[in-house]
């Protein structure tokens, strides 16, 4: 598969599809500021080798781009120490109040020197299909890697699949559950299926004056298949 030719097919598709549709453009853009990067139970800092660790504090901006039904945007992370410079895109579809359909290209920049731009062979991006579903307080998420740089020792795809169930106890606080479903050596470091997210979120708006208030949050969140726990504390910009 050429990815190139993959990226390039999907944004003029995107572009053209956007240029036609005459409904009204949404922006947005803001960024979190976390004590260190644990995404999906998994610490985001890694080595060169590739094994994670508890890395430093994060910058994590965003933007988004919504018309009608679709949604496209960019998330990133940069570490405080610099060991990780993460930037991924996706693209949304929204079926309705209850699905939703995402593509994501992560790209944590593994391998020094190699480009960004390179979609080819040993391409650092990894390409993952995601189903979404809310209903009221309960939500839902498959995902699975399905090509790119997520690989076994093989050199085969590995499809490293997760699921994930939120609940929301308020509107601000969730519990969340998530879970390798299958052999993830580079991702969700497992051999198998295996639980690897438990969590607890706790936002909240700290009010610094009568116009403005800051949202902070905290996680309390473990890792039952590797026997981690973290505790991650995050401000909303």
């Amino acid at each position: 598969m050429n990815y190139f030719k993959m990226n390039k097919v999907l944004v003029i598709s995107t572009i053209t599809i956007l240029a036609t549709m005459n409904v009204k453009a949404q922006f947005a853009t803001g960024a979190d500021i976390v004590s260190s990067y644990i995404w999906r139970g998994i610490p985001q800092d890694r080595t060169i080798e590739g094994n994670p660790t508890l890395g430093s504090p994060n910058v994590q901006p965003f933007i988004s781009f919504a018309t009608g039904k679709f949604i496209l945007g960019s998330t990133a992370s940069t570490s405080f120490q610099g060991n990780i410079k993460e930037i991924d895109l996706y693209a949304t579809y929204v079926f309705s109040d209850a699905f939703s359909f995402t593509l994501n290209d992560y790209n944590w920049g593994f391998s020094p020197g190699n480009s960004y731009f390179n979609y080819g062979k040993g391409t650092d991006h990894i390409y993952e299909a995601t189903l979404n579903y809310t209903n009221a307080a309960f939500s839902a998420s498959l995902n699975s890697m399905f090509a790119g740089a997520d690989k076994l020792s093989n050199g085969n795809n590995a499809y490293s699949s997760y699921l994930e169930l939120n609940y929301q106890l308020t509107p601000s606080d969730k519990i969340i559950l998530g879970a390798a479903l299958n052999k993830s050596p580079d991702i969700y470091f497992t051999s198998g299926f295996g639980i690897v997210n438990v969590g607890l979120k706790i936002t909240r708006a700290i009010e610094i004056t009568d116009k403005f208030s800051l949202p902070v949050y905290g996680i309390l969140e473990a890792n039952p298949y590797s026997g981690n726990l973290y505790f991650v504390a995050g401000i909303t910009l």
